[in-house]
C-alpha cells in the first residue's frame, strides 16, 4: 500500500474516491466541503439530501461515513465524513481517528483502489495540524490490510504549511 502526500486541490485529484471534510448535514459547507460540492455539481447534493432524508435525519454523526456520486469530479465516488471539532480539554482523536477507518472501510466495499483525504477536521473546526497529521497518517497504516482493495492514499494538502507538517510526520512514522 502507498501513502502520497500531494500538495493541491482535492476536487482535481483522478482517484477512485476522494474523502469530504463534510459537516453533519451534509448539505455542503465551506473548506473542502464547499468545494467538492461546487466543483461536482447538483448530483453529490442530491444524493446528500436523500440520505439525510432517508438514513440521517439528524445529521451524520462525527467519526461515520458514507460514500456518494463524486457528479462532475474526476473520481467515481466521494465519501462524506464529519471530522470532531477539536478541543484542547477533550481527548476526542478517537473520533478524528474513526472518519479514516470508517472512510477506508466505505472505499473498500466500493471497490476502491485509489483514495484521496484532506486534513480532516483541520479548517473550521480547529484540530492542530501536527496532531491531525499524526492521527491521520497512524490510522490509515494501520487501517489497511493487505487484502484490501484500497492500494494507494493520498493526501492532498491546499498549502506548504499543511504538506510539510504531513512530510514530518509520515518520516517520523515510516
Amino acid at each position: 500500500m502507498n501513502v502520497l502526500l500531494v500538495r493541491g486541490d482535492i476536487t482535481e485529484q483522478r482517484v477512485d474516491a476522494i474523502v469530504n471534510a463534510a459537516n453533519s448535514s451534509l448539505m455542503g459547507g465551506g473548506g473542502v466541503d464547499g468545494a467538492i460540492h461546487r466543483r461536482g455539481g447538483p448530483d453529490i447534493l442530491a444524493e446528500c439530501r436523500e440520505l439525510r432524508g432517508s438514513r440521517y435525519p439528524d445529521g451524520l454523526p462525527a467519526g461515520q461515513a458514507v460514500a456518494t456520486t463524486a457528479g462532475l469530479l474526476p473520481a467515481r465516488w466521494v465519501i462524506h465524513t464529519v471530522g470532531p471539532v477539536y478541543s484542547r480539554g477533550e481527548d476526542r482523536s478517537h473520533l478524528l481517528a474513526s472518519c479514516y477507518r470508517e472512510s477506508l472501510n466505505v472505499a473498500a466495499s466500493l471497490g476502491a483502489a485509489t483514495v484521496a483525504f484532506p486534513a480532516i477536521s483541520t479548517g473550521v473546526y480547529q484540530w492542530p495540524m501536527r496532531d491531525a497529521a499524526r492521527v491521520a497518517l497512524s490510522t490509515v497504516r494501520q487501517a489497511l490490510s493487505p487484502g484490501s482493495s484500497v492500494n494507494e492514499v493520498r493526501f492532498v494538502l491546499f498549502d506548504s504549511a499543511a504538506y510539510a507538517v504531513f512530510e514530518e510526520s509520515l518520516a517520523e512514522t515510516r
